[in-house]
């Protein structure tokens, strides 16, 4: 039967469980990608967009980073085995330190990565060795006619790592340059039923925890815990994202990816995120969950301030402004778009006035 954004077929729980449509790039244009994809909020896996990008493989990463230090964390396999309702951090609660790339390269080839689930988070390519290649990512948002609202970032590791299930404030792709990723996908109109972390757990745990985070792991249901969890089976999907793909996923879509790597091991990713269509925006619950977790933050975030002033810790200061300065950014936007789109309705419905004044 075919669903409304790929095929579906039986799983090993009963259910119906439908797969991410693929569109060939060449088959696709900007307004096209926007009308079936951007502006309804349909994830799709874009092919042929990375057709002229080399294979990020190791030996090619270690060739172009080096001694470039990168920041990694170590998860530990712990991890996944414990009940979230206990979590008072998420994975960017783990603290990240920064090595030289060859270190960490040494650490993927002698299985220590794998063991201990140590990742390469989030780095912005801007300003590393890699930044060469942006001229040929950019091509992703050209070609869809996306417009950005962050930097590349480089994501890379071993198979088996799990980013767990969550969802984004923003439209984002991600980019397979080598192995491939395991996704999940829920819509979302399945927030409560995935049990979404209260958007005042940042009272408590500021920025460490995040309400986009669900406390159900997918792979391993609990419907006696999570009842409501059965529901949101019926709309699940899940894929593949292979070597050179590209996967759209729309804000508010839940997702948990998993690593999957080829014979060396190894998985490389690049994902970006976009602007969101004024109009989805502006009804998107799910986006104004996440601002309102940030507000909810912010005495921790000071809390945390004053202590890191009175010990004098100047790498903790400056990372907690840094924070600020992000909420705030983050905030700012919202109120201008939201604001724009506000005046923009107020003079559409002034000129409906107008017209049908003039034609009574």
């Amino acid at each position: 039967m075919q669903s409304e954004l790929g095929v579906t077929h039986s799983s090993e729980l009963d259910r119906s469980v439908r797969s991410i449509a693929r569109v060939s790039a060449s088959a696709l244009t900007a307004s096209e990608f926007f009308e079936q994809y951007q502006k309804p909020g349909i994830p799709v896996i874009v092919t042929g967009l990375l057709d002229t990008q080399p294979d990020w493989n190791l030996g090619y990463l270690r060739e172009k980073l080096g001694t470039f230090a990168l920041p990694i964390r170590r998860y530990g396999r712990e991890r996944y085995k414990q009940d979230k309702r206990t979590w008072i951090s998420i994975g960017s609660g783990t603290e990240a330190q920064r090595v030289p790339f060859i270190d960490y390269a040494e650490m993927l080839q002698s299985g220590e990565a794998r063991e201990h689930d140590v990742y390469l988070v989030k780095r912005s390519l801007k300003d590393t060795p890699l930044e060469q290649n942006l001229a040929l990512l950019q091509r992703v948002g050209e070609k869809l006619g996306l417009s950005p609202i962050s930097n590349f970032n480089l994501w890379l590791g071993t198979s088996g790592h799990v980013t767990c299930l969550h969802y984004d404030p923003m439209d984002g792709t991600l980019m397979q340059l080598h192995g491939a990723k395991k996704v999940v996908l829920f819509p979302p109109s399945q927030l409560y039923n995935l049990y979404p972390f209260p958007f005042w757990v940042h009272l408590r745990h500021g920025l460490k925890m995040r309400a986009s985070y669900s406390q159900v792991y997918p792979e391993r249901p609990d419907f006696e815990a999570f009842p409501r969890l059965r529901q949101a089976f019926q709309h699940r999907y899940d894929d593949v994202l292979q070597q050179g793909e590209v996967l759209f996923i729309p804000a508010g879509w839940w997702h948990e990816l998993t690593t999957v790597g080829d014979e060396d091991g190894i998985v490389c990713s690049v994902n970006r995120f976009w602007h969101i269509p004024a109009v989805r925006s502006l009804r998107l619950w799910s986006k104004w969950r996440v601002h309102l977790g940030s507000v909810c933050a912010i005495p921790h975030v000071l809390a945390n301030m004053v202590g890191a002033i009175a010990s004098g810790n100047s790498q903790a200061l400056s990372q907690i402004c840094r924070n600020l300065a992000k909420i705030t950014h983050n905030l700012d936007s919202e109120c201008a778009r939201s604001e724009t789109l506000y005046l923009r309705l107020r003079l559409c419905r002034a000129s409906l006035r107008i017209l049908s004044c003039c034609s009574a």
